[in-house]
């Protein structure tokens, strides 16, 4: 019988692409002496780049995919045996319904899902689920504890959790929770705005942390050509219009550039839009998403990393560039200042000034071969040492062996 560790992880929708620090978390917590049985809400059609992300959905189980069946009989057989149990978890479900901006049928879905993960966690012989963002996931492990035997935590990133505090009821689910883990000072600092003050203790900083893909990785000189890269998902909290227009006072000022705009989303109309309103289509391109290795190809390829987001909670982007030795420009907002700090690892301005931002892609341009390459290499110093996942892992195991599991 294997003496190790038994454990579940929960997520709304993994692997994605935008998941790898999850990847990168359960690999290294299983590398650690941890059986990880790996759960998820949906994503078992989700169409994936990486061959390590295909090989983590051939290990994950979907509370989902069965369709409507699987959950009407998991809440029948929880109603044979733990009628109590479920009548409590049926009222505390319907108390986040009643403050939440969704609809109360959709708790009781949760409720449902909720039966059907405490069945998989008896199968695998697990007490104890963590689940990744303060949002529906984290909702069916609270209410999966209150069947008893089991309990959960959960890591909050931000910034949507903060975004709707009051909705998710995140006061409600880190009292119930063992712990709670923040990627950030900031992001604990958010969490205190909601939670008891008793509860503050419970709450961890648990960073994001980076393979050995990164963090041993070598690492390229930074190219003569004016390359750049922004990668992120197209939406109003990124901040890519913004950064397109700074683009345009670049180019207004003769100051050449080239821009390659990984991601996709539903704001690429307006995207697209505004780079042509500007006339920036020979130095802006939209190349869609890419697979992890294919964004580090084109990182190492570019000066910097852009990121002139609006709201954040971390970016994970930022470290894997950093780890390859390039600066990072972004805004000081959330836990980016933490890592990048103004002059050292790149250069940080107020979200929302294109102006300023132009100023910061301009300076960053000019920069020697020299003064580019110490800055790299500064970055890279410093996320290794805040960020390697062998040490972030070793946070969160040590909080899951704080109390039986």
């Amino acid at each position: 019988m294997s003496d190790r560790t038994k454990i579940a992880y929960l997520v709304n929708q993994y692997p994605t692409i935008s998941h790898t620090f999850i990847r990168n978390e359960i690999l290294e917590l299983e590398r650690q002496g941890f059986d990880v049985t790996r759960i998820s809400v949906r994503g078992w059609d989700a169409e994936l780049t990486d061959d390590a992300d295909v090989a983590e959905r051939d290990k994950t189980s979907y509370l989902l995919s069965g369709g409507v069946g699987p959950l009407i009989i998991s809440l029948i057989k929880m109603l044979f045996s733990q009628p109590v149990s479920l009548f409590s978890a049926f009222m505390l479900a319907m108390k986040m319904g009643r403050i939440s901006e969704r609809p109360t049928l959709l708790h009781l879905v949760y409720l449902a899902e909720a039966c059907l993960l405490f069945g998989k966690m008896r199968q695998n012989d697990v007490t104890h689920v963590h689940c990744h963002f303060g949002t529906n996931a984290t909702e069916v492990g609270m209410l999966c504890s209150v069947f008893g035997k089991t309990s959960y935590s959960f890591t909050v990133h931000g910034p949507e959790e903060f975004d709707k505090a009051h909705s998710l009821n995140l006061r409600e689910k880190v009292k119930r929770a063992r712990f709670v883990a923040a990627i950030s000072a900031f992001g604990r600092s958010q969490i205190f705005r909601f939670a008891r003050e008793e509860d503050w203790e419970k709450v961890k900083i648990v960073h994001c942390g980076l393979g050995a893909e990164f963090i041993d990785s070598e690492v390229s000189n930074p190219p003569s050509t004016p390359h750049l890269v922004t990668v992120g998902r197209f939406a109003e909290q990124k901040g890519q219009i913004i950064l397109i227009r700074a683009c345009h006072l670049l180019a207004q000022k003769g100051v050449l550039f080239e821009l390659t705009m990984v991601g996709d989303g539903d704001m690429r109309p307006q995207i697209e839009q505004e780079i042509a309103q500007y006339g920036l289509e020979k130095s802006i391109h939209l190349v869609g998403w890419k697979s992890g290795a294919q964004i580090r190809d084109i990182t190492a390829r570019s000066k910097a990393l852009v990121v002139p987001s609006f709201a954040e909670g971390l970016p994970v982007v930022i470290m894997e560039a950093m780890a390859i030795a390039r600066p990072v420009i972004s805004t000081y907002v959330a836990g980016i200042p933490e890592l990048v700090r103004d002059g050292s690892e790149g250069f940080l301005v107020y979200a929302s000034d294109a102006e300023g931002l132009a100023i910061a892609m301009e300076k960053l341009l000019k920069l020697d071969d020299s003064a580019l390459k110490s800055m790299g290499e500064q970055a890279r110093e410093r996320v290794r040492e805040r960020h390697a996942i062998v040490n972030e892992a070793a946070k969160l195991k040590a909080l899951l062996l704080e109390k039986s599991i």
